[in-house]
């Protein structure tokens, strides 16, 4: 477990168990973002305890958390979201001192892997909060009214084709399969039809 000591790797190893909480928040429910940051950080934390670091920059790291949840949530994100990755750049560059503020992490390993979550939690945000703010792009209520074919027997349950698709379809009347139908009103994804005359 000595190479954990080595500031570049705790840097590293934190920089990564951040990323992953982060994408956690982003993406809940997964598991595997969040088992992955709790043992990166629990290994980042082995190396705190045993090398010198800054306070500041570990409340710094703590703070970064707030804006990056706020980011997206709400619009006019990228204000809070620069925030958060500011917050985390300088934080984590300063976490591991050496001769009292200066960093101990490679001045180029810093800007690189830095630069590059930068640009991944970035990129991340914006496509997620995109698609959990896209309208659906299959609107059910135009199905009322259309027409179709009964593709099986229908009365408690059955199948039709309507608009291009197939659909579980029930009938107030017995419809037999091959009738051209119409669609009443739907319940869910069910549509009721009746048989057209």
């Amino acid at each position: 477990m000595d190479f954990l000591l080595e500031p570049n790797i705790a840097y590293l190893i934190l920089l990564s168990g951040i990323l992953l909480g982060l994408m956690a928040i982003v993406t809940p429910g997964t598991g595997l973002f969040e088992v992955g940051s709790f043992f990166s950080l629990a290994l980042a934390g082995y190396a705190v305890y045993n090398l010198s670091f800054n306070w500041w920059a570990l409340i710094i790291l703590a703070l970064s958390v707030f804006p990056f949840a706020y980011a997206i949530q709400k619009p006019k994100r990228e204000i809070y979201l620069g925030l958060s990755i500011l917050l985390l750049v300088i934080g984590s560059i300063f976490m591991f001192a050496a001769d009292g503020w200066k960093p101990a992490v490679n001045p180029l390993v810093a800007l690189v892997t830095s630069g590059l979550i930068s640009i991944f939690l970035w990129v991340i945000v914006q496509k997620t909060t995109q698609a959990a703010n896209a309208r659906p792009t299959h609107d059910l209520e135009i199905l009322i009214g259309a027409k179709g074919e009964a593709k099986s027997d229908i009365q408690d349950e059955g199948s039709v084709y309507v608009n291009g698709e197939m659909w579980s379809a029930k009938s107030d009347s017995p419809i037999s399969n091959g009738s051209t139908i119409q669609v009443v009103r739907r319940e869910g994804v069910i549509l009721v039809v009746e048989k057209i005359k």
